[in-house]
């Protein structure tokens, strides 16, 4: 349901509203996203940034250093310092919304485990849900709806 699909920071601060399904959803086990969230995996859900619609808050970009070399930015609350969402390569049109921060993180579920070949030996993937050693080829893997959409990001051709 779309009504789920609002987010917020710990003080709530900062409000968002998705106004449409994300494109896919990612479960990332990469060792920067594990030292980035302090955790073992960071779900990210892929929107176009002008389907996010800002409710309340400001949140502000925080550079970060990655093992790849790419622009990084964690957009966090400036008042509880919550990750809300994170911009990835300098693409401002996509945003990777953290699902945590959904009132209902549990309305979206991964369509890809990436990058499992720093995934925590204790960490057990959900059998039907394809995983990568690292990245994979978005071309063979997304619906076609949100491929149409990411070409429109990118300026793409089919």
């Amino acid at each position: 349901m779309l009504d789920d699909l609002e987010g917020r920071c710990a003080c709530a601060a900062v409000r968002y509203r998705l106004t449409s399904r994300p494109m896919f959803v990612h479960c990332c086990h990469c060792r920067d996203c594990q030292r980035q969230t302090g955790s073992a995996f960071v779900l990210n859900a892929l929107i176009e940034t002008d389907r996010v619609t800002l409710l309340s808050g400001n949140p502000e970009p925080v550079a970060v250093p990655t093992d790849s070399g790419r622009p990084h930015a964690i957009h966090r609350c400036p008042s509880c310092g919550v990750a809300v969402w994170s911009v990835y390569g300098g693409v401002r049109k996509l945003l990777f919304v953290r699902v945590g921060t959904l009132d209902d993180p549990g309305a979206l579920k991964p369509d890809v485990h990436i990058y499992v070949r720093s995934k925590l030996p204790w960490v057990a993937l959900p059998e039907g849900t394809p995983s990568f050693e690292a990245y994979y080829d978005s071309r063979k893997l997304w619906p076609p709806a949100s491929l149409e959409r990411r070409r429109a990001i990118f300026g793409e051709t089919a």
